[in-house]
C-alpha cells in the first residue's frame, strides 16, 4: 500500500492532536487536584479558626464562672467550678442551673474542665525544707533527699554560685548535649528533668508494673533506683500564688507539707483535714482545719507559711467539638477577686495559638 505525503501529514496531525489532548487533560487534572487541595486547605483553615474561637469561648465562660465565685473567702472542691454541688452562698447564685459540659457556641459546643493550681506545690517558691519533705514522701534515696534540693534551688536562683550539693552551668556545660542552668523560675515542671539528679522515674513516678517486690520490706537493692510513691509532676506546678489550698489539695500533696505529712503517705493529720473539709458543716479556715488535724496553735505557725484555703490560679481545659471532630485547648487563668485574666492559651497538642 502506498502512503502519500498528504496521508502522512494527516497522520502526523492526528498524533499531534492526541498529544495535545493528553497534555491538556493532564494539565486540567492537575489544576482540578490543585483546586481540590486549595479548597481543602481553605476549609481546614476555616475549621481551625472555628475551633479556636469555640475553645476560646469556653475559656471565657470558665472565667465567668470563676468571677462569680471570686468574692468568696475560700475555694473548695464542692464549688461549681470543680463540678461540686455548690458551697455556701453560691448555691443560690446564677451558676446553680448552669453546666460545664456541652455548652453551645456557634456551630459547635464546648466542654470545660478546671483544675486549681493551688492544689499543688509551686516549684518556683518551694524552699529547701519543703523540697526535702516532698522527696521523703516520694520515697527517694536518702542521698537524693540531701542533695537534690540544692540542685533545684541552684537551677532557679539568678546567680551562678553553687550550693554545697548543687549544680550550676559549669556542671551542665560538661554534659552531652550541654546546656546552661536556667537561673530563673521554671515555665514548666518538665524542666525538672534537666536538673542534676532528677530521673525519669522520679519525675513521672515508678510505673506499677516496674516496681519489683521489696525483699523483706527493706527497700531497693544497692544500685537499683528507688520505687517512687508518686511522680514529682503529681505534686508540683510552675504556676500558683505560692500556697497550697487545704481544701483542694489531695492526700499526696498534703503529705508533702512539713509539719503535716509524716513521710509515710498516710498521716492521720492529713486524713483529719480531708474529713473536716468534707464534713457537714464543712470547715473552711486554716486554723480550724489545722486544729481539727490535731496540730495545736503553738505548732501551726511554721505550717501556715505553706497553706491557705483560697485558690486564684486555674488550668482550664476547653474541648471544642464540631460534628465528629474535637480539639482541646488549655489556658492558665489568674483570679483576683471578681477580676479574672487569661495568662496563656494554647492547643493541647502544643500548637501555639496565641
Amino acid at each position: 500500500m502506498n502512503i502519500t505525503v498528504a496521508n502522512k501529514k494527516q497522520a502526523f496531525a492526528v498524533i499531534v492532536a492526541l498529544v495535545a489532548v493528553t497534555v491538556l487533560t493532564i494539565i486540567a487534572a492537575a489544576f482540578a487536584y490543585a483546586m481540590k487541595v486549595e479548597t481543602k486547605l481553605a476549609a481546614n483553615t476555616n475549621d481551625d479558626e472555628q475551633f479556636y474561637w469555640i475553645g476560646r469561648g469556653g475559656v471565657d465562660r470558665a472565667c465567668w464562672w470563676l468571677a462569680l465565685e471570686g468574692n468568696q473567702p475560700f475555694s473548695s472542691l464542692q464549688q461549681y467550678w470543680a463540678g461540686g454541688q455548690g458551697d455556701g452562698p453560691e448555691t443560690n447564685g446564677p451558676l446553680a442551673s448552669e453546666s460545664l459540659a456541652d455548652f453551645p457556641i456557634a456551630e459547635g459546643h464546648v466542654t470545660i474542665e478546671l483544675k486549681e493550681l493551688e492544689a499543688k506545690i509551686n516549684i518556683n517558691t518551694a524552699n529547701s525544707q519543703l523540697l526535702q519533705q516532698v522527696l521523703l514522701a516520694q520515697g527517694a534515696d536518702p542521698n537524693s533527699v540531701s542533695s537534690l534540693p540544692d540542685c533545684i534551688l541552684d537551677w532557679l536562683d539568678p546567680d551562678d554560685n553553687t550550693r554545697p550539693a548543687g549544680a550550676e552551668s559549669d556542671y551542665y556545660l560538661g554534659l552531652n548535649p550541654s546546656y546552661y542552668a536556667k537561673n530563673a523560675p521554671m515555665d514548666s515542671t518538665e524542666e525538672l528533668l534537666l536538673v542534676k539528679g532528677i530521673t525519669h522515674d522520679m519525675y513521672y513516678g515508678t510505673p506499677p508494673e516496674q516496681k519489683p517486690e521489696n525483699e523483706l520490706g527493706f527497700g531497693h537493692r544497692p544500685g537499683q533506683e528507688a520505687n517512687y510513691n508518686f511522680g514529682l509532676k503529681d505534686v508540683f506546678t510552675a504556676f500558683s500564688s505560692g500556697k497550697v489550698n487545704l481544701l483542694t489539695a489531695d492526700a499526696t500533696v498534703l503529705n508533702c507539707l512539713p509539719g503535716l505529712g509524716d513521710g509515710s503517705g498516710s498521716s492521720p493529720a492529713v486524713q483529719n483535714i480531708i474529713t473536716a473539709r468534707e464534713s457537714d458543716p464543712p470547715i473552711r479556715t486554716v486554723p480550724q482545719l489545722l486544729m481539727n488535724a490535731g496540730i495545736p496553735p503553738q505548732d501551726q505557725g511554721q505550717l501556715q507559711q505553706y497553706v491557705s484555703t483560697l485558690g486564684n490560679t486555674y488550668e482550664v481545659h476547653a474541648t471544642a467539638t464540631i460534628g465528629q471532630l474535637s480539639h482541646t485547648y488549655t489556658a492558665i487563668v489568674y483570679r483576683n477577686g471578681p477580676d479574672v485574666h487569661v495568662v496563656s492559651f494554647y492547643r493541647s497538642d502544643g500548637q501555639k495559638t496565641q
